[in-house]
């Protein structure tokens, strides 16, 4: 054999349990940027965070109706009758306009009789008037004018009666129309939720791997709750404004169509103003969200690869790459406040263009052709006008149910599916008497969620009744997939598995299940008392069974030892309890089932050693006289099994006991040599440690979090996966690596509560210090609250003149009338005119301000961010993902506390302002009355509005229960169904859904009275208002159209009341999203870079020191990665780690980057402490090329001057550094040479190529001190040498640090150390090394993986 051997790597990913690639496979984040392999897809983080599984969307949407098809007669004929209701309701608006037409026109007669009676010469005699001589009267039209018929008051009482009338109408109607709809859907919406839980629940675990558990969750929440929107209060809504809307039209055209003609002809320059303020407005916004994305993209990629960044001190260049990008947005922002000024101001001239035309012509048809009365004038016009808006409020209700429409097609979808193993169902055989032997017939299987990935490759082995057998071999080569073919989650693709001989698919699953026990690496405990727990072993428990259970499982002492004994509750999936403690309850658990079959899956692989004893003890107890299936990576536990089987490649590979075994020098024997190396040297300096650190660790002991006895021995804890092939190379998965493994969703719950939590903590920031961010734009706001303080007296006025037209028509000299009425049209005209100038004063400039405001927020929390030390990106709370969202929203948000907030809150007040100027000025008595109702309509503006966002949250607080234990469900299915406790689940949602929907048929009762109340508050405030108002014109002689003018400018007030209270929820938004950044702003980072403290030395040597060294990673407290690690560089000589997966070698290098500082020891560099160096000047000396090499979206010649941000960096030293990195050639054969782009993280290029752009990167930076992480171990041979010529060409006269996994790249290193779990175990030269025969002579003779 050749000197070079290939050790090679198992880099394949833990195939057994669905697996997260974290973004961190080495110091710089693999390329795989962001994605994580939900359930084994890819799947590429969307905008908002949240991790999506690429699947096709389904767009056919379900029929409307269809959305009804859970509803039983009883809610047909509550539908039918709210239907009916809502109907009535919507004729009420049409009639109130039919009374008011006869209020109108009884005033107007009125108060021309009073113009007559004025005179001297004329009396009033037999209900004429008449000259005093007696002879008749006759005006200008030689009509005789009628007179003492009308006794003011009294027609005003008839009229408040009216109104009175349809206001209770209507506070019945909206009551029952609301109540019947919410109260059938809430009936329906149960029983799709039971339906929907249900169906999950039988689903096959194949099913779950491709549906996450945080995704399903969010079904069965929103949903459901969009199916509820579609089929409650919108649908009787709908048809209520649908009728206002026909009957408004038809009152129109019965009263008088010429008019009602002449109105809809002009209607559609409207609507053509609408539709293209809609379509220029999604046109910028979208244009403008691309020229975010592209600035969103920048932030995106520099945050996931914040180390490439910080390694390179690019911060502040990338912020400016930022701002550069953000520009863009900004611009169109602001054209799109521009268009929308131009065009809302464009729709109020044409709406008071309109109004002009309409009196114009209505004038002239009672004047000239005496057609309609002037009540008749008002009942047309206004009945189309309230038509039209009933039109435009019904569009809210078909969003809602589209939206209902396309949620309901998943849920049905999956309402339909068929289970592919049914777990609830009755079928398949029930063996009588069961031995216990399981064979393989060359079974083949993927699963179905990764089906290009071979798990079990034609595997045969025959596990024998009643023997111990255990399963080894490195991690993915389908230990515990076969474990899950025997407990039948999934069914094998080609082959068979049988127990006693049957084919287990035509068995009875649930008694299937009920023969095997299970004990897991990390069991699953329910959120209930030990003893309940236990009991989901089997049904029918008596106490003496589970206290003989808890003695086998050696877990009644500790049991016994606890405050409430066995009703001790166990925490949310046992957190309150140790690891070795959940161990015994889930195997005392697995134990009352008294099965047949016991599995265990790495039973004691996440216990310290002390609790490991206890456990192996109680399953040694078990195993006797059953068919036991054990997988292991400790050898103590495998030691003494019957039959060792070993795995590779889904393949039984080898099989015997454990002395066959190490005969044959194969995998088995692989995995005994290392280990045992491993556990002398960590035992070795435990002895040592033991005496010193006795008292320490209690100290620490008070402030760890978690349980005692596990974090006592963290130290020496061994984790999750075996040492020879370790999933988590060195990379920091947020929380414990194996419950993220067995609970891929929980980790998206988590993201999401977080972000929840996060909201709920925080103290809303205050207004002041938003707008101190927004002072530099004072000019912007004060030109734009200009026009929206002329825009909000526009209203007030557009009552003036409405009144002063009603007053016009008692005049009698015609000529006079018509004069008037021309000059009101021509104010309507002018009206219309300075409309157009404030809103587009309005809308520009607040548009502009709070666009300013959004890029200066942006460009300052990404500069934060940048500027934070690299543990703070470890939390899941700071994904990159999470943190691109961020900035996106957040800052955008807080233009809803200024900019155009601003605007509509001046609007608000001025129109408020004016309006109660002009009513006190004309009557103050009629002003305070109607003020009287103000309160009620300002209350009923508010409760409209709760309405229609609904009481959702109250919904979401009440199925919170619920969703706990859908979630808890969902996420330990599997444990769920190897119990067999599916119904049980079932059950208890079912009853847990109860409280919910008692709730929500109050609600609707509450809701009803609500919605019916504010309904009619405005019938009876019109009827006190006109009531009183004919009083005041009896008897004080107050003219009538200053009745109207009154009540109509307190109504427009009350109107911007409302509008104003609804901008408060944006408002608050604003507040929090401002907090946020705040928060971020203010937050100090452990390690800062963007500080000029900290020591700088000319004479940089590049000798380095590690002094025993602890560190864990902080997002992973209990797992310490360097236990001591001390050794010393020369400047100038090189140092090689080598040593297995996780066992510090990369975090060791990071120390050194000084992106985390060690938490006990020292690391120097030329004699210094380096958390007193300062951080900008040590990352100056160093350079770093890792196994994966982030590379920028930009070009070859970019990428390489990145290695240098503190100068302009000349074309001469970036051919020379190609040159040395055998690069210059390859770059010279392409098209564009240096400008060529590498397209994102250098998609473009292949390894070998990224590699020596990164090495060239390193060379520019001349750095003292260069690190090579695994620089070759991607490649293949052919460009492994040319990098490796490179790397050696620039090793030259620097200190080098090399972390390698091929021989042939450190044997002429000055010093090689060979690590294990964060020691080194033996350090020398290769050939002082090979003498003395320890760990790296065998690793190199056996040529067996280092990693």
């Amino acid at each position: 054999m050749s000197n070079s051997i290939v050790l090679r790597r198992f880099r394949k990913l833990d195939e057994d349990n669905s697996t997260f690639e974290s973004e961190y496979l080495d110091i710089h984040g693999s390329n795989q940027r962001n994605v994580y392999t939900v359930n084994g897809q890819p799947s590429s983080k969307t905008e908002n965070g949240d991790i999506s599984t690429k699947k096709k969307e389904v767009t056919n949407r379900i029929g409307f109706f269809k959305l009804f098809r859970f509803a039983s007669c009883y809610e047909i004929t509550l539908m039918v009758i709210g239907g009916l209701c809502a109907l009535l309701h919507g004729t009420a608006q049409p009639a109130v306009l039919l009374v008011f037409a006869l209020l109108t026109d009884t005033f107007i007669a009125y108060d021309i009789e009073l113009q007559e009676l004025r005179d001297h010469r004329k009396m009033c005699m037999n209900n004429t008037i008449a000259w005093a001589n007696g002879s008749e009267y006759q005006n200008e039209r030689n009509e005789t004018v009628p007179c003492g018929v009308l006794d003011i008051e009294k027609e005003m009482t008839m009229f408040a009666y009216y109104y009175i009338g349809i206001g209770i109408a209507v506070l019945l109607l909206g009551y029952c129309q609301i109540c019947f709809w919410v109260t059938s859907a809430a009936r329906q919406v149960q029983k799709i939720r039971k339906a929907y839980f249900k169906q999950i629940m039988r689903m096959e675990i194949g099913w779950f791997d491709c549906n996450s558990a945080g995704e399903l969750n969010t079904r069965m929440s929103d949903n459901i709750n969009k199916i509820n929107d579609a089929i409650a209060d919108q649908v009787g809504i709908f048809i209520q404004r649908f009728t206002t809307f026909v009957t408004g039209f038809l009152l129109g055209f019965v009263s008088g169509w010429k008019l009602t003609l002449v109105i809809i002809a002009v209607s559609p320059l409207i609507g053509l103003g609408a539709a293209l303020m809609a379509l220029f407005v999604s046109k910028l916004t979208s244009l403008g969200l691309k020229a975010y994305a592209k600035a969103g993209a920048v932030a995106e990629e520099v945050l996931s690869s914040i180390r490439t960044v910080a390694a390179f001190s690019g911060e502040k260049k990338e912020a400016e790459r930022y701002d550069r990008n953000l520009v863009f947005a900004q611009r169109w922002g602001v054209r799109k406040g521009m268009i929308m000024g131009v065009f809302t101001g464009y729709m109020w001239m044409i709406i008071f263009l309109c109004y002009a035309l309409a009196f114009w012509y209505g004038s002239h048809l009672i004047i000239e052709q005496n057609e309609y009365t002037p009540g008749g004038l008002l009942q047309v016009f206004l009945g189309v006008l309230i038509a039209a808006l009933n039109f435009g409020q019904a569009s809210p209700c078909l969003e809602a149910f589209a939206s209902g429409r396309g949620a309901a097609t998943k849920i049905f979808e999956t309402i339909d599916r068929e289970p592919e193993i049914d777990c609830m169902s009755e079928e398949g055989y029930k063996l009588n008497k069961v031995k216990g032997d399981i064979e393989f017939h060359s079974v083949t299987f993927n699963y179905p969620s990764r089906p290009d990935v071979k798990i079990l490759d034609r595997l045969s082995m025959v596990v024998k009744a009643g023997e111990t057998t255990a399963f080894v071999g490195p991690s993915g080569s389908g230990k515990s997939t076969a474990t899950q073919l025997i407990q039948r989650f999934y069914d094998p693709k080609q082959g068979m598995v049988t127990l006693d001989g049957h084919d287990i698919r035509s068995l009875n699953i649930q008694w299937l299940r009920s023969l095997i026990g299970i004990v897991e690496q990390e069991p699953v405990l329910f959120a209930t008392t030990i003893e309940e727990n236990i009991r989901y072993g089997h049904d029918g428990l008596t106490k003496e069974q589970i206290i003989k259970a808890a003695k086998e499982a050696n877990a009644y002492n500790f049991i016994m030892d606890l405050p409430e004994k066995f009703n001790t509750l166990v925490g949310e999936g046992g957190g309150q309890m140790s690891g070795g403690q959940k161990q015994r309850i889930a195997i005392a658990r697995a134990l009352v089932r008294n099965p047949k079959i016991l599995l265990l899956d790495m039973a004691t692989s996440a216990l310290d050693n002390e609790s490991e004893v206890v456990v192996q003890k109680a399953l040694d107890k078990v195993r006797l006289g059953r068919t036991t299936i054990s997988i292991a990576h400790r050898l103590s536990t495998v030691r003494d099994a019957d039959v060792i089987i070993g795995f590779e490649h889904g393949r039984a590979v080898e099989q015997g006991n454990h002395a066959e075994l190490l005969k044959r020098k194969g995998i088995y024997f692989t995995l005994v040599t290392l280990q045992s190396q491993g556990d002398s040297a960590l035992n070795e300096k435990a002895r040592q440690m033991a005496a010193i650190e006795e008292p320490t660790i209690e100290m620490q002991q008070s402030f760890r979090r978690g349980s005692y006895r596990a974090s006592l021995r963290s130290s020496i804890r061994q984790r999750s996966t075996s040492q020879v092939s370790n999933i988590i190379s060195d990379l920091s998965i947020t929380g414990d690596v194996a419950s993220v493994v067995h609970h891929p969703s929980g980790y998206l719950d988590d993201e999401e509560k977080v972000m929840e939590e996060e909201d709920n903590n925080i103290e809303p920031a205050p207004v002041t210090r938003i707008l101190k961010y927004n002072a530099a734009e004072w000019p912007y706001m004060l030109l734009g609250s200009l026009g929206a303080a002329v825009n909000g007296g526009v209203n007030p006025i557009y009552a003036l003149l409405f009144s002063h037209i009603l007053g016009t028509f008692s005049l009698q000299n015609e000529e006079e009338k018509r004069k008037q009425i021309n000059s009101v049209c021509l104010f309507f005209v002018i009206l219309g005119a300075v409309s157009f100038l404030t809103q587009f004063l309005q809308s520009y400039f607040f548009a502009k301000s709070g666009e300013l405001l959004t890029r200066k927020l942006r460009k300052l929390g990404f500069q934060a961010m940048l500027g934070q030390e690299v543990s703070w990106f470890d939390d899941h709370k700071h994904s990159p993902g999470t943190l691109t969202m961020r900035l996106a929203t957040d800052a955008s948000q807080v233009q809803g506390a200024t900019g155009s907030q601003i605007g509509m809150i001046v609007n608000s007040l001025t129109n408020i302002g004016v309006s109660l100027i002009i009513a006190f000025y004309f009557s103050w008595k009629l002003t305070l009355v109607i003020l009287c109702f103000l309160p009620f309509l300002a209350l009923s503006g508010a409760l409209q509005a709760k309405m229609l966002t609904g009481f959702a949250n109250q919904d979401k607080q009440a199925l919170e229960v619920a969703g706990r234990i859908s979630s808890e469900a969902l996420s330990n299915i599997r444990t769920i169904a190897g119990l067999a406790k599916e119904k049980m689940f079932v059950e208890l949602y079912q009853t847990q859904l109860e409280g919910p929907y008692r709730a929500a048929i109050k609600k609707a009762n509450v809701y009803g009275l609500c919605f019916g109340f504010a309904q009619s508050v405005i019938f009876l405030a019109n009827a006190a208002s006109y009531r009183f108002g004919g009083h005041l014109v009896v008897a004080e002689s107050l003219h009538f159209s200053i009745v109207f003018r009154v009540i109509a400018a307190i109504v427009t007030s009350g109107t911007a009341l409302g509008r104003a209270s609804s901008y408060t929820p944006d408002y608050a938004k604003a507040k929090i999203a401002a907090a946020r950044f705040f928060q971020l702003i203010d937050h100090v980072p452990k390690i800062n870079i963007y500080s000029d403290e900290g020591e700088k030395w000319n004479n940089f040597k590049g000798e380095i020191k590690f002094i025993d060294c602890k560190f864990t990673y902080p997002s992973r407290p209990d797992f310490q990665v360097l236990n001591g690690l001390s050794i010393s560089v020369k400047p100038g000589q090189t140092l090689a780690f080598v040593g297995s997966s996780g066992c510090g070698k990369s975090t060791s290098v990071q120390l050194l980057e000084r992106f985390y500082d060690p938490n006990q020891g020292k690391v120097l560099i030329d004699g210094r402490n380096t958390e007193t160096v300062n951080t900008a000047f040590l990352r100056s000396k160093i350079g770093i090329v890792s196994q994966e090499p982030v590379l920028f979206d930009c070009s070859i010649a970019e990428n390489i001057k990145y290695g240098d941000n503190s100068r302009q960096i000349s074309m001469d030293e970036i051919i020379a550094a190609s040159r040395k990195a055998q690069l210059h050639d390859f770059v010279m054969s392409l098209p564009n040479k240096y400008d060529t782009s590498v397209g994102a993280q250098g998609s473009q290029l292949s390894r070998g190529q990224k590699q020596r752009i990164a090495i060239a990167r390193a060379i520019v930076r001349d750095p003292k001190i260069l690190l090579l992480d695994e620089a070759t171990s991607a490649l293949d041979s052919e460009s492994e040498k040319t990098v490796q010529a490179a790397l050696d060409e620039a090793r030259q006269g620097r200190t080098c640090i090399v972390i390698a996994h091929r021989l042939s790249t450190i044997q002429n290193s000055d010093i090689i150390a060979v690590m294990s779990r964060g020691l080194i175990i033996e350090q020398g030269t290769h050939e002082k090394l090979m003498a003395v025969k320890g760990a790296y002579y065998k690793l190199v003779t056996t040529g067996a993986p280092i990693s």
